[in-house]
């Protein structure tokens, strides 16, 4: 059998972390077996088993793909040249939340509880997004509001809290089904 290329790999990685995705959402990480991923990827047992040695390594990609995919969103809009306020950052990522990446985020918090590496995954997730909050805010508190770094800081770690709380309170709410928005006024209390 020919050895496949990097790229090749890393491809075929991708397929299978769609497929358990897919699994995940429909099934639920824990009555999700590798036989369902194998049928929903169209791949071998065999071809699963060459990327991945275990569900639970599998568990942890598909985490680590729907987490990073969060982060690089919020990324990606809050680092420009004029900084969003707290209120549009929340809003426009809470937008850009797709139902079934907040039940698989969803379903790693409650795996995080018992399972050690993917509470290292989510923990650092959340210490990751909390951090793109806090900057964010801190460039809008200096930019905007003509506060001085060092007064900024504080009320920057304050303001990213809130966002992380608010966020995760969303993707609860996205996962279950819940209106799409975050509330108007919710957000107004962040700012």
């Amino acid at each position: 059998m020919p050895k496949l290329t990097e790229a090749r790999s890393r491809l075929r990685r991708d397929q299978i972390v769609e497929a358990a995705r897919r699994c995940f959402v429909r099934n639920g990480m824990e009555r999700t077996s590798v036989a369902d991923i194998t049928a929903e990827s169209g791949l071998s047992a065999g071809s699963i088993y060459a990327h991945y040695s275990s569900k639970a390594e599998i568990v942890l990609a598909v985490v680590q793909d729907v987490m990073d995919r969060r982060a690089a969103i919020l990324a990606a809009y809050a680092t420009g040249t004029r900084p969003p306020s707290p209120a549009q950052v929340i809003a426009h990522l809470a937008a850009a939340t797709e139902r079934d990446d907040a039940r698989v985020a969803l379903q790693a918090w409650g795996e995080a509880t018992t399972d050690p590496a993917i509470h290292d995954v989510v923990v650092a997730m959340i210490d990751r997004i909390r951090g793109l909050f806090r900057d964010s805010c801190a460039q809008w508190l200096v930019t905007t509001k003509d506060l001085a770094p060092s007064d900024a800081g504080p009320r920057a770690e304050r303001l990213a809290d809130q966002l992380v709380a608010a966020y995760q309170a969303h993707l609860v709410r996205a996962a279950l089904g819940a209106p799409a928005a975050i509330d108007d006024a919710a957000i107004d209390a962040i700012s």
